[in-house]
């Protein structure tokens, strides 16, 4: 079995399948069984163990959230719009730094830096109430990430630069300073609070 278990090892890492805890069993036609998870009748034997370091960041993300200012407001907010509440965090660091009261040279205010035309189309009355703010934000990024097919990457280039500015370029984003500054902080941000390498991969 151990030469079997070796090959079963070498193309998993191959196809870069090893995510987690692997087990190899025999079952009762005799066939190997790969699994995630421990079945009651069975002798398993791990061939794969997860590196200790992600599952402690798994472990370690509801926390980190957790601690942000403004959770609660900003669980609420990504509940109601079926987004990640890491990525509402990202975009709200990346805008104002949880700055309730920032507004830009554009005109854009609060913690999620609405314009105005923004807010109103949102519902947004007080920019500078963080609740409507962040509810806000939260359905326009919603709508972006629905007009871009849930590419996190152009959504968040959209809500940057207008959704016009990457749609009239192909779905790409736009070439401008600001945006190719602003993307990465926030996917840096988006990843750290996941509990991932700020690198990873989406």
């Amino acid at each position: 079995m151990k030469t079997l278990t070796m090959g079963l090892l070498g193309l998993l890492l191959q196809t870069g399948v090893a995510q987690a805890d692997v087990f190899v069993s025999v079952d009762a036609k005799g066939s190997y069984v790969l699994s995630n998870v421990h079945r009651p009748g069975r002798t398993y034997e791990r061939v794969i163990r997860e590196p200790e370091s992600a599952q402690v960041s798994i472990d370690r993300q509801p926390q980190m959230i957790a601690r942000q200012p403004y959770a609660e407001l900003v669980s609420a907010a990504a509940t109601a719009n079926q987004l990640p509440a890491a990525l509402l965090h990202a975009v709200i660091q990346t805008e104002s730094s949880y700055n309730a009261g920032a507004i830009s040279p554009k005109g854009a205010g609060g913690l999620m830096q609405l314009m105005p035309d923004t807010a109103r189309e949102m519902g947004v009355t007080d920019v500078y109430d963080p609740k409507a703010n962040i509810q806000g934000g939260a359905r326009y990024l919603k709508r972006l990430m629905t007009l871009f097919d849930n590419d996190i990457s152009l959504a968040v280039a959209a809500y940057n630069a207008g959704p016009q500015a990457v749609l009239s370029r192909g779905g790409v984003i736009p070439p401008f300073a600001e945006t190719q500054r602003y993307v990465p902080s926030v996917l840096r941000q988006y990843r750290r609070l996941q509990g991932l390498a700020v690198d990873a991969p989406l």
